[in-house]
């Protein structure tokens, strides 16, 4: 009995891992990409699947914040021509989510391989049409991953106020979004380290066999929120619902607020509440501490009578007093006498 249990068992964890397998294309003597899709499931558990998104039928556009974003894609020669075309669907899909603009989202591509190409800059294009022509007539650069070179080709070219980046103190969030399938060639912790210090945004996109490690080191932290991974180019269009999620979900507290107490999230905007005690004052802003009116004096009638009873001895103490000085009286007129 005990052998068939164990022998019914074993066939059904066959099936369950072979159905497994099935479903992630995985194979069972390849340990980095099973690693690559157990970090990738591990990040998405419980949270809801992507959605495939037709720019056509967008339901509404993105309304945060306005960014700086720039995409930084690797166009090696492990990325075939027909996988690049996917890469430049999935910018065309992005570009359609936000509220592009030059008062809102400004947009730049750094192409990259061996070598680093500039596609456009921040201030090249302020409409989708222009802009997705440009994406359109990018071209492949082939050969090697230089992924390094092109985050500090990006920060120090891409993300100036000469190529269109807005000045600090409009407090516009920068955001950079990596592409890439492969291992770098180059050094990525220190550039990327950089990069964040300087107030950069980092996301990293992991295709096919993409080294998780590096894009761990050059992704923003948490990295549950910034290190993303799909199975092929294919489906890298399941993205666009989650960047979309993810950029329009910026959190304007967070991101500076001129709120005296409590700033409060609403919508792609916030505004001002003040703590226990405090009203907010006409500009919206700071707050006053909350005059208390004083209390009306209400006279309680004593039922236990307590009052009229140390009254009553009160007044019985003084006649005694009185008595008593009375009597000390009569009692010296009657001795000098």
């Amino acid at each position: 009995m005990q052998r068939r249990m164990k022998s019914f068992l074993c066939s059904l964890l066959s099936l369950l891992l072979s159905d497994v397998l099935a479903t992630y294309h995985l194979s069972a003597g390849d340990p980095q990409l099973i690693a690559a899709q157990s970090y990738a499931q591990t990040r998405n558990n419980g949270r809801a699947p992507f959605r495939t998104l037709n720019p056509a039928k967008m339901d509404s556009q993105c309304r945060s914040r306005p960014l700086d974003l720039v995409f930084i894609i690797d166009s090696s020669r492990s990325v075939r021509p027909g996988e690049f075309e996917k890469v430049k669907i999935f910018l065309a899909d992005m570009v359609d989510t936000l509220d592009v603009g030059s008062d809102a989202t400004r947009v730049a591509v750094v192409n990259y391989a061996s070598t680093v190409k500039i596609e456009f800059l921040l201030k090249s294009h302020f409409n989708k049409p222009n802009m997705k022509k440009a994406i359109s007539l990018i071209e492949p650069l082939a050969a090697g991953t230089m992924t390094g070179l092109a985050i500090k080709t990006a920060v120090n070219e891409a993300f100036t106020e000469l190529s269109g980046a807005r000045l600090r103190s409009k407090k516009i969030s920068k955001v950079a979004i990596i592409v890439t399938d492969g291992r770098p060639q180059d050094q990525v912790e220190e550039v990327s380290a950089a990069a964040r210090a300087s107030g950069i945004e980092i996301y990293a996109v992991g295709v096919d066999r993409a080294d998780m490690r590096s894009l761990q080191l050059m992704a923003s932290i948490p990295l549950d929120d910034h290190v993303f991974y799909v199975e092929t180019y294919g489906v890298i269009e399941k993205l666009t619902s989650k960047f979309r999620e993810t950029l329009c979900g910026l959190d304007p507290c967070a991101m500076g607020h001129d709120c005296e107490h409590i700033c409060v999230n609403s919508n792609a905007s916030h505004y001002c509440q003040c703590r226990k005690g405090y009203i907010l004052n006409a500009d919206k802003k700071t707050c006053s501490l909350k005059q208390v009116k004083a209390a009306a004096v209400v006279v309680v009638e004593d039922p236990c009578k307590c009052e009229a009873r140390l009254a009553f001895q009160k007044q019985t103490l003084a006649a005694i007093q009185q008595l008593t000085a009375k009597i000390e009286l009569l009692e010296n007129l009657v001795g000098r006498a």
